[in-house]
């Protein structure tokens, strides 16, 4: 497998995550409600398992390769790739929707930007919404990581099911990020406010998603192996 060919995976399933998931949220969200949005972004994620997890493993987010990675499932070599594949394909999502509206008459606001405080959806503040998405991090890259190891074919299932219950919970106090690259998309669209808080969205997932591949790797791993990086 070529060396290029993982993070264009990454990048192309993270353009589908994002566009697929905050697509419905500019695009849609009225009409589909909370329960719309969050299967949204959790078939996206699922389509996205089955596509090319074969290929990459399907990280689509930076905060689940920093699990990975701190679990011993992908080499250093894969992890900034992998991170600047995903906060491209993010980017290009956003930068389609963008486009796409300016044909018609969908005001796109904050570009689904996450944020806490006065830009948090139910008024929740910055500790608030630290913990949470640190904690739904931990959960959702514990799932990925032990779904994963025993090559089960129903792995991508797992996540993307997981996934639509983290926004379910979580949507009302930050938008629901538990993905940097999703969040980085939207932010340098929205500027200003969004930007400022972007810090929450990389320092929370990224701390669940590494303290995640710590305990896989202390106390879930068994036979002296963890198995792959694959979802699917």
């Amino acid at each position: 497998m070529s060396e290029y060919q993982k993070p264009m995976a990454e990048m192309i399933g993270t353009f589908w995550l994002v566009l697929g998931g905050c697509g419905t949220v500019l695009l849609a969200g009225g009409s589909v409600g909370a329960l719309g949005i969050a299967l949204a972004f959790g078939l996206s994620l699922l389509a996205m398992c089955y596509a090319i997890g074969h290929i990459s493993g399907c990280h689509l987010n930076p905060a689940v390769t920093i699990g990975m990675w701190m679990a011993k499932k992908i080499p250093t070599s894969d992890l900034l790739p992998y991170i600047v594949a995903q906060v491209v394909g993010g980017v290009l999502a956003i930068a389609l929707i963008s486009y796409i509206v300016q044909g018609g008459s969908v005001d796109l606001g904050s570009y689904a930007a996450n944020g806490f405080g006065e830009h948090s959806p139910g008024g929740f503040n910055m500790h608030s919404a630290f913990i949470t998405e640190a904690i739904m991090t931990f959960m959702f890259v514990m799932v990925i990581l032990k779904s994963t190891s025993g090559g089960s074919s129903h792995a991508g299932l797992a996540i993307g099911l997981t996934l639509v219950v983290i926004h379910l919970v979580s949507m009302s106090v930050t938008g629901t990020s538990v993905n940097p690259a999703r969040s980085t998309a939207s932010a340098i669209f929205a500027g200003g406010w969004a930007m400022d808080q972007l810090w929450l969205f990389w320092a929370a997932p990224v701390v669940g998603g590494a303290v995640a591949g710590v305990v896989f790797k202390k106390f879930c791993c068994t036979g002296g192996t963890c198995g792959t990086s694959k979802c699917s």
